[in-house]
């Protein structure tokens, strides 16, 4: 039987193939272009905001903290023996020099006060006769009509009637006294305290009953280490002397809650020696409290002007970093590469911080998007608009 030769066209695999070369190679280049659009390209560096430091001449501070106290604290206690009749106040209320504030029994005292006033009466009267027999005996005496005895005796009880006429009316006066001690009274314009006894109890025997604070004004009580403490004085003798006796020393506080140092009083106290165990010397400063927003025994930030910084070097509070090693602000160099510089800060000025060393004044701060840089990274700076710091004396800003 004859072969019969066939074609790989003509066989059915091959007639297949040919149907499919045309999907195959659709698939071939679908996949090529695929591969040229997920091709990995590098994101642009992150934008950033620099600013150069601003320079200028800013009042240089020291900074402290403290505490709060009462001007005067005063217990008011029980001067006489009594019946606690009545309070007169509310507590914790404020109350004003010379008000009410408790009432204790009087009548046993008006009563000791009307028999001393009659023991006065009575020693008058004894007096008086005292005086006109002894007038009388002496006139007789000269007359040779009574005896050196009976006029030495009217003598005596004439002295004897003047002293007792002094011990009465001593006497009175004491009930006066202890009239005035049954209505204890504020000793100045204060805050009272809680009462420590109801009335209807016996007082007595100096009793406490209440405590008044006076706050208005107020101390605040802080401490200066010892360098602080020579570079001030150095700082006053080159202004030519004097201390906070001789001319006034503006201080500056601001409670926890406040923003920055609202209250402005003066030093009006130093410590005459250096506390050898801490190293630091007490000072106190005087604040009005008007509003009694401060109270006794409150943590209080206190800052004092020592000088001038004639060409301080600021930046924004927003623009610090901190971290373990310290305080630190992001620059940008000349590649726009990150580059992290630790700085030593001074005294804060409004919304900008005084950097005492780590810059120059000519770097390009990082003062927005310090999240974005990373030191040691790329970034687009872009450069923020010029703004002024405040003025050098700013008490009542920054903290």
């Amino acid at each position: 039987m004859p072969r019969v030769l066939r074609f790989a066209g003509d066989h059915p695999v091959g007639s297949a193939f040919r149907r499919l070369m045309p999907a195959l190679m659709f698939a071939a280049l679908f996949l090529a272009s695929c591969e040229e659009k997920n091709a990995y390209v590098a994101p642009p560096p992150p934008k950033v905001t620099v600013a150069k430091p601003e320079q200028k001449a800013v009042t240089d501070y020291l900074e402290f903290t403290g505490n709060t106290q009462s001007i005067n604290t005063v217990k008011l206690v029980a001067r006489v023996e009594g019946y606690l009749e009545q309070q007169h106040f509310q507590d914790g209320a404020d109350v004003r020099k010379g008000d009410l504030l408790f009432t204790i029994q009087v009548d046993q005292y008006q009563a000791q006060l009307q028999q001393a006033q009659s023991e006065v009466l009575d020693q008058k009267a004894a007096l008086e006769h005292a005086e006109t027999e002894f007038a009388r005996y002496s006139r007789l005496y000269k007359q040779k009509a009574a005896a050196a005895t009976d006029v030495d005796s009217w003598r005596y009880q004439r002295d004897a009637a003047q002293a007792g006429l002094a011990n009465a009316e001593a006497q009175v006066v004491l009930a006066k006294l202890n009239i005035d001690y049954t209505q204890v009274t504020a000793p100045f314009n204060g805050r009272m305290g809680r009462h420590l006894v109801d009335p209807g109890n016996v007082v007595g025997n100096n009793q406490a009953l209440a405590e008044i604070n006076q706050i208005d004004p107020i101390y605040v009580y802080f401490t200066i280490n010892e360098i602080e403490l020579l570079r001030v004085r150095k700082l006053q003798e080159e202004a030519g002397g004097g201390d906070y006796r001789t001319r006034p020393v503006p201080a500056f506080a601001g409670l926890a809650n406040d923003e920055g140092y609202p209250h402005e009083g003066r030093i009006d106290f130093a410590a005459i020696s250096v506390d050898q165990t801490t190293g630091t010397l007490l000072l106190r400063a005087i604040f009005p409290n008007p509003d009694h927003s401060m109270v006794p025994g409150l943590f209080a930030r206190v800052r004092v002007p020592v000088g001038r910084i004639a060409n301080a070097v600021l930046v924004p509070e927003t623009a610090m970093g901190f971290d373990q090693i310290g305080r630190y602000v992001l620059i940008v160099d000349d590649k726009n590469v990150v580059e992290r510089r630790g700085v030593e800060v001074g005294p804060q000025q409004g919304d900008y911080r005084v950097i005492s060393s780590g810059l120059k004044g000519d770097e390009r701060v990082i003062v927005n998007g310090l999240l974005r840089a990373i030191p040691g990274r790329e970034v687009t700076p872009e450069t923020a608009q010029a703004t002024t710091p405040p003025a050098g004396k700013q008490p009542a800003a920054g903290g």
